[in-house]
């Protein structure tokens, strides 16, 4: 009889490809993560390299408001009105950073001046020199580069370029109309200008702005201003215990997965191929669940292998008992034959039998024969119906119909719903209710019941009469094989085997049941579709 297997411990477990997924999809984002990362970081430093050149321009552009405002020079022409800001509800107009990298070109870099003439007549070329030291020290202190243009573009301050003309540069064309412009520019290098999609696109380039200066709300002058935003890997050696603190963090992430990896794959892998081996030495001990399956798929691959060993073993020990059934019941009647014969051979070179006794011997060895043949057409059914084909269908009322032909020395009565399809051949549950009718009669029976109930997709057929029925002594070894209580009526023990294997092989069972009288046998099969004739 076999054992059942050990059940994995049903729980909710990831797939195997859920797992795949979420890691393929993890370390797909790293490097995106990375490239916005870098991105982001480096359009932040262009940003902030704007906001500074906007708050040192104003605070120039102030000074210089207010010094041409007290003390306005001879001459001073005014330009269009100043449009610098949209002022909120508080009548504040902020003026922010508006450059990205993502989508303002990279222009080239900025035109050379060109010769002004009468720029040393230039209504500001007082105030430049006064400013020249400070824009000097400014310079100096923050890197950034400034020029004052006058009303015509002329610089009249900061750099080399006194005297010459910038109106013919882009921004500052803008800036004298009136309005704040900010532009990228190539830096004068030997380097290509990186690609739109380089995380290092903020290296190798600078940052104009040009701001007009008010007075009387109209353009006085242009602060042009200029400076290179700070490179990105100088700007992470700067934060370096941060990006210590990510590049740790990274290595956290990648060792969770490899650990996840580890305990939902690779652990129960190795688990699962030791304890095969184990099975295979032949290790009964270790016929049993995994201690962490991991993932679903490992789990319901556990279960299977625990089935399908268990199934093994049941069968290798069922062999074994069969094996040692079929040699004994060989056995007996074999050592009969031989012996008969060595006494009738010995017989023929000093004759003391008597006609009678040769005749018994004869016999003997003819129904020792007749049951060795009889024994071998069991074990050939048996094996038949271990491998018979699983296919057809029938009405077990029909099958009946026929064995009540068959068996007029018995009375069956039908009840229940016998009409139903069930999944085995007409032909294979005839021999299997035959037997169990046959039993019946030879048990004494004169009344043989046969009902059926069905349950969801089963039936469950019962075979009830009304014998001397099962002792409980026997009741536990019925369906061995080689069993038997008539042994002297020529009784194999292989009939319940049969039928019970027949049941098996088409997804049933055949059981001995409780019974008030007599004995009383259960099959159980599945329910088949309706018959088409």
């Amino acid at each position: 009889m076999s054992v059942p297997a050990p059940r994995v411990r049903q729980k909710w477990r990831p797939r195997i490809g859920l797992i795949v997924a979420s890691v393929l999809a993890l370390v797909a984002c790293l490097p995106l993560g990375s490239v916005v990362f870098f991105r982001i970081y480096d359009n932040q430093l262009v940003r902030q390299t704007e906001a500074e050149l906007i708050a040192q321009s104003v605070a120039i552009a102030a000074r210089i408001g207010t010094e041409l405002t007290e003390r306005t020079p001879a001459g001073l022409q005014l330009g269009p009105p100043v449009r610098v800001g949209t002022p909120d509800a508080d009548g504040i107009a902020a003026l922010s950073p508006r450059l990205d990298l993502a989508v303002d070109d990279v222009l080239p870099p900025r035109p050379e001046a060109t010769p002004a003439v009468g720029a040393v007549h230039s209504p500001l070329a007082g105030l430049g020199l006064r400013l020249a030291p400070e824009l000097a020290a400014i310079r100096t202190a923050t890197l950034a580069g400034f020029r004052i243009l006058d009303a015509d573009g002329v610089v009249v301050a900061g750099g080399n370029e006194v005297g010459q003309s910038l109106a013919a540069v882009p921004e500052v064309v803008g800036a004298l109309a009136g309005d704040y412009q900010s532009v990228l520019r190539q830096r004068v290098s030997k380097h290509p200008v990186p690609a739109l999609d380089s995380i290092s696109r903020g290296a190798g380039i600078r940052v104009f702005v040009a701001l007009p200066v008010a007075v009387e709300g109209r353009v006085a002058a242009v602060v042009y201003a200029s400076r290179t935003p700070t490179n990105v890997l100088k700007q992470l050696y700067q934060e370096r215990r941060k990006v210590g603190l990510a590049l740790f963090s990274v290595l956290a992430a990648t060792s969770v997965i490899g650990l996840v990896f580890h305990r939902t794959i690779t652990r129960p892998v190795q688990a699962l191929i030791v304890r095969t081996t184990a099975i295979a030495g032949g290790d009964r001990a270790s016929l049993k669940p995994l201690d962490h399956h991991g993932t679903a798929e490992f789990a319901q691959l556990s279960q299977s292998f625990l089935d399908m060993a268990a199934s093994l073993a049941a069968r290798s020990e069922y062999v074994a008992t069969f094996a040692a059934h079929v040699s004994h019941e060989l056995k007996s009647p074999l050592t009969a034959i031989s012996g008969a014969a060595e006494l009738l051979a010995d017989d023929l070179s000093e004759p003391t039998m008597t006609p009678a006794q040769r005749t018994e011997f004869l016999a003997g060895v003819r129904a020792n024969a007749d049951r060795l043949g009889v024994l071998v057409a069991r074990l050939r059914d048996l094996a038949r119906a271990e491998t018979m084909p699983t296919s057809g269908a029938c009405r077990p009322a029909d099958v009946i119909d026929a064995l009540c032909e068959g068996r007029p020395e018995v009375m069956i009565e039908t009840a229940g719903d016998l009409d139903r399809s069930v999944a085995i051949s007409a032909e294979t549950l005839a021999v299997v209710l035959g037997h169990l009718v046959d039993n019946a009669v030879r048990a004494g029976a004169g009344r043989v019941a046969i009902s059926a109930v069905p349950k969801d997709d089963r039936l469950a057929i019962v075979v009830a009469d009304d014998g001397a029925g099962v002792s409980p002594a026997n009741r536990a070894r019925i369906f061995d094989p080689f069993f038997t209580t008539r042994r002297a009526d020529g009784g194999t023990g292989m009939g319940l085997s049969i039928a019970r294997a027949m049941v098996a092989t088409h997804r049933g069972s055949l059981d001995l049941v409780d019974s008030v009288k007599g004995a009383a046998f259960r099959i159980d099969l599945p329910v088949a579709g309706p018959l088409h004739e």
